[in-house]
């Protein structure tokens, strides 16, 4: 039994996104907490992309009736991706993170939430600071200024209006936290889905909620005023969530603000203070910036400009309109096209071979 666990490690390790070891078996322990030993075998036979149940069965050998009742079990667990597309059942394995972790938050346990907490400092050494980076930063998009003609998938409308099918679902972040005793004050409803094909999302009641477009511009305007930051993958396509995230919480605002690091998030933006407009009234650091990335001296207060992820939030409420958002001149880089992409370029920068997995 403990061999199984161990192989599945293995294999979401060789993952793009990695699932390191640690000195105690920390991640044996979590994966005991969401697998059973023939889910965890099963598993290591899928790969990174749909394949219909008919495809598995031959490629395993296995019972296609077992399969199919085994596979859409473990999708309803969060363990593996599953959809149904007319009547044909597809089915995928899935990184640690984004992945599985995230569609445990109806399962997770104050045990659960401990485990992962201790893990993510080894989790975080994996999936942040290597490129390409892993999530970009979407900013508040009525605080772009015409002129910057924002590329499409800078624009969480643009993700939206993309969408046929939407879902709504509790922050596992801010869940996890809530269960060892550090909760949140902020909305904890706020983890965006968006599928490009209609009846998607209402498959994954296992995750969340179904929604209509109108309730996820209405979700993403609260996130904005209650000065939660839109997060999603970082690609320019394929983009099928926005994270709503604040820095107590979210394990990627959690590592620039503990330390000390801004190389986890792709942003093409960073706010500016201009000093003579200022008030001093202190709102924008005391009440919207998410990653400690304003200063104060003498009164005066200041962007620091290798902290700032330029998601916009400090504009939204001041007072005497002396903030702007800027485009960088260094520091960003192109989004990959997709997923696949990103996967590629990691996984060569990572030095992993997923052939086997594709």
């Amino acid at each position: 039994m403990e061999d199984v666990y161990k192989k599945l490690a293995k294999v979401l390790d060789s993952m793009p996104q990695g699932f390191p070891p640690t000195p105690d078996g920390l991640e044996i322990k979590i994966l005991k907490k969401i697998f059973e030993p023939d889910e965890a075998e099963l598993f290591c036979k899928l790969k990174l992309k749909f394949e219909p149940v008919d495809e598995i069965a031959k490629r395993t050998g296995m019972d296609k009736e077992f399969l199919e009742k085994k596979l859409t079990e473990m999708s309803k667990k969060g363990q593996i991706m599953g959809v149904d597309f007319g009547g044909t059942k597809f089915f995928k394995m899935m990184p640690w993170m984004v992945g599985i972790y995230e569609y445990q938050v109806k399962r997770m346990d104050e045990e659960f939430a401990r485990l992962c907490e201790q893990y993510l400092p080894y989790i975080r050494k994996k999936i942040f600071g290597t490129s390409p980076k892993f999530m970009q930063v979407l900013p508040v998009e009525k605080n772009l200024k015409p002129q910057q003609e924002a590329l499409p998938f800078e624009r969480v409308s643009e993700i939206i209006e993309k969408g046929k099918s939407f879902g709504l679902a509790q922050c596992i972040c801010k869940k996890e936290k809530a269960l060892i005793g550090e909760p949140c004050d902020k909305p904890q409803e706020v983890c965006l889905a968006v599928a490009r094909i209609p009846g998607v999302i209402e498959q994954f009641d296992h995750w969340g909620r179904p929604i209509t477009k109108e309730e996820a511009y209405n979700i993403l305007k609260m996130a904005e005023e209650s000065a939660l930051v839109h997060l999603t993958f970082n690609t320019q396509d394929d983009t099928y969530f926005i994270c709503n995230c604040c820095g107590c919480c979210c394990a990627v605002l959690r590592t620039i603000n503990e330390m000390g690091v801004n190389k986890v998030v792709n942003s093409r933006y960073r706010a500016k203070i201009d000093p003579e407009l200022c008030s001093g009234c202190g709102i924008c650091k005391e009440e919207r910036c998410q990653v400690n990335a304003i200063s104060e001296k003498d009164g005066v207060y200041s962007v620091i400009e290798d902290r700032c992820i330029g998601c916009g939030l400090c504009i939204s409420t001041c007072p005497s309109d002396a903030i702007e958002l800027i485009k960088k001149e260094d520091d960003w880089t192109l989004p990959p096209k997709d997923e696949n992409e990103w996967m590629s370029l990691r996984a060569k920068e990572v030095g992993v071979d997923i052939s086997k997995f594709i």
